[in-house]
């Protein structure tokens, strides 16, 4: 594996929930992004920084600037499409940075009017989400964003598509991404309807166990002394991580669920008190996903579990600045009593 400085993903001691959530993300992005909240410190950076480098070497259109998947037509741009002889060429998934004041011409791209209405041809100028396709989409301090800016990215991440519209004329490309965003709730919280987007949120803050802050301590500290001979001791690690994610993204279409998970689902939601049906589904694409990431075909109550963790607090807000909270006694009674799963 090729060395790099990035703190090794797999070097991160605890914040098991977090590296869960970007997991899944990565092996799913339909599932609808993270959102990561918690103090300074925590990883939050450098979890998402580093995930992207576990992943193995993938295909894609050689010279497309939206790095299209040349084995998959159905998500191709309008260049690939016209294009009689796709050449696909190798190519990584990297982090792409959206910066906080970031406007929207530059987070969806830019159509020449002028040019569109004297050459009667579209001359696009990508922006940001034309980078993010096939890519992590990394916005630190999430909060801080416009709201109508945050929109745009939960509407291309949970559409897969970026549409813009100017004067009559319009130009869509793919943006297929995994939408990672961070934040510290003491600089300002998001809307509870912009947070009811984000398909996972995850809570972090600092290990309060003696043994794991001293590793925390002594791995920063090899690492800052010398980040090669560091790296090469999770290497293997490393490269298991993104082989079982890779055999997950090929298992995930065929992950199977009964019945009686589907109403485990919804009884869950309505005894919580979860409003609407985005929680539902988002719960069973998250636990059909960590059942392919750990090498089952059919969702079982473990990965219900797993993914009422991750899906369903955030969701239980009814109040602004209010902090869901989940009673896991009761999601374990609740999945619990149901037979078939």
């Amino acid at each position: 594996m090729e060395q790099n400085t990035n703190y090794p993903f797999c070097a991160i001691v605890g914040q098991e929930d977090m590296k869960r959530a970007l997991i899944l993300n990565v092996i799913n992005p339909r599932i609808g992004g993270v959102l990561i909240r918690g103090e300074k410190g925590t990883a939050k950076s450098t979890a998402v920084r580093s995930l992207a480098d576990i992943l193995p070497e993938r295909r894609q259109a050689a010279g497309c600037r939206f790095s299209c998947d040349p084995d998959d037509a159905s998500f191709w741009c309008g260049d690939c499409r016209v294009n009689e002889d796709v050449v696909a060429t190798g190519g990584r998934m990297r982090v792409v940075n959206l910066p906080v004041s970031a406007t929207e011409d530059r987070v969806v791209g830019t159509l020449d009017i002028e040019f569109a209405l004297k050459k009667g041809e579209k001359r696009f100028e990508p922006g940001i989400l034309a980078l993010a396709n096939r890519n992590i989409l990394y916005v630190d301090e999430v909060n801080l964003l416009e709201d109508h800016v945050v929109d745009v990215l939960l509407d291309a991440a949970a559409m897969g598509v970026n549409m813009v519209e100017r004067e009559g004329v319009s130009y869509s490309h793919p943006s297929n991404f995994v939408l990672v965003g961070s934040m510290n709730p003491e600089e300002g919280d998001l809307r509870p309807q912009l947070i009811d987007r984000f398909g996972l949120v995850v809570d972090v803050c600092g290990e309060d166990e003696v043994e794991k802050r001293a590793q925390i301590i002594r791995y920063r500290l090899d690492f800052e002394r010398n980040p090669d001979a560091f790296s090469e001791k999770f290497t293997q690690e490393q490269i298991s991580l993104g082989e079982q994610i890779s055999k997950a993204k090929k298992r995930l279409g065929g992950v199977m669920y009964s019945d009686a998970c589907l109403e485990a689902v919804a009884e869950l939601v309505v005894e919580l008190g979860v409003d609407g049906h985005r929680a539902d589904i988002t719960l069973v694409k998250t636990a059909m996903t960590n059942a392919a990431f750990m090498g089952r075909g059919t969702v079982t109550k473990e990965d219900l579990f797993v993914a009422s963790k991750l899906a369903l607090p955030h969701r239980m807000r009814r109040k602004p600045f209010e902090e869901g909270v989940i009673d896991l006694e009761s999601v374990y009674e609740i999945i619990g009593s149901f037979s078939g799963i």
